[in-house]
């Protein structure tokens, strides 16, 4: 018998995150670790209306093409990949792996290839979400691997997860819709502000928000959610950041990331581990350098750092920034074939201000 908690965090998905409607084309990615939750998630598409596909791999599979492709099988896009993003409503992702660090022994140089031949596909899915003609979400579901990374028994890495997706209450939607509205007396102050500055011990940092757009994440995108986010002007940024959690992309992990800003550029790049792979990833095109979003985390359930940037990102008491693509909802124009997170702290002697008026203290909201 599946936990009920897992059955409720499905129903969430389908029914409150991309509300799946008689008819709809809905594709489910994932891994086969995840399996039982896609089977949940399958049966709510189904009692919904939606027409499903579902498409599901694995570490091993990944793995074995990067480490066998040559240049040129890395730069083929499938066909039926850019029929489905052209084309289906709902876009549902279901994150799970066997081994976080599958992919630590790829040439960096092939993952780069990949992204950059699959660069149309991401911006058909940004252009397509931004005009609301493709419903989508991002999920994990909670496997071994994710809990080893958490420092966590898998039984409490369920809790953690169920309990951050409200899933371990009578009524998730009711506790989504609580954030939803607290984050929009945030996003209404915000509306036709300019000028942003960050001060903290790791961070002095000024950047542009004129004529863009904040967006609440409210669960209807990423599951749990809890940040509010927009995409800088793309020549704005100045400053520093000392990013205070590793940075994880494709099972490396980056650490002790510090990025300088000139005129919105990545001008200067380091990192205490695994620097040169930062520094190949900004270097996959010029919009690698430049940022794609700003955004606080406002989930203040979450506190454990646990690895995941599904998580982590939206840990209370912290901000994030992104170089690479951008959403174009926000208004951000910045494109590239990456987005990459990096998180910081600021719940010390930290401030974040709008046009000179204090939005942010030391991990709180003053407004």
């Amino acid at each position: 018998m599946a936990d009920p908690r897992l059955v409720k965090l499905a129903d969430l998905l389908v029914n409150y995150s991309v509300k799946i409607k008689p008819g709809d084309w809905v594709l489910v990615r994932g891994d086969v670790i995840a399996e039982p939750l896609a089977t949940e998630v399958l049966c709510h598409i189904v009692k919904a209306g939606g027409n499903p596909t579902v498409h599901l791999s694995s570490d091993g599979l990944n793995e074995a093409f990067l480490r066998e492709a040559s240049e040129e099988q890395l730069d083929w896009v499938s066909p039926v990949n850019k029929m489905l993003y052209d084309e289906v409503d709902v876009l549902m992702a279901i994150r799970a792996t066997s081994n976080t660090r599958a992919l630590t022994g790829i040439d960096p140089e092939k993952e780069r290839i990949r992204a950059v031949a699959h660069r149309e596909l991401t911006e058909t899915y940004m252009r397509r979400s931004a005009a609301k003609e493709l419903r989508w979400v991002g999920t994990q579901f909670p496997c071994p691997a994710y809990a080893q990374e958490a420092d966590m028994s898998l039984n409490d890495y369920e809790d953690f997860v169920y309990a951050a997706t409200f899933c371990d209450k009578d009524d998730p939607v009711a506790e989504w819709q609580k954030i939803h509205d607290e984050q929009q007396k945030i996003i209404d102050w915000l509306v036709g502000k300019k000028i942003v500055t960050v001060k903290s011990p790791n961070a002095n940092l000024t950047l542009s928000v004129e004529d863009r757009t904040f967006i609440n994440s409210d669960g209807e995108n990423n599951m749990p959610s809890g940040e509010i986010f927009t995409g800088p002007v793309e020549d704005s940024a100045n400053g520093w950041v000392n990013f205070t959690y590793p940075a994880i992309r494709s099972g490396r992990e980056v650490e002790g990331v510090r990025l300088e800003f000139k005129d919105g550029k990545v001008v200067k790049a380091s990192a205490e581990k695994n620097e040169e792979y930062l520094l190949s990833q900004l270097e996959t095109d010029e919009g690698a350098k430049y940022l794609g979003e700003f955004a606080i985390g406002t989930n203040y359930g979450i506190q454990q750092f646990t690895k995941s940037i599904l998580f982590d990102e939206k840990i209370g008491g912290s901000f994030h920034m992104a170089v690479g693509a951008g959403y174009p909802e926000t208004g951000s124009t910045n494109k590239s074939s990456i987005h990459w997170d990096f998180i910081c702290d600021v719940k010390e002697d930290s401030e974040i201000r709008v046009d000179g008026e204090l939005l942010y203290k030391d991990g709180e909201f003053q407004i």
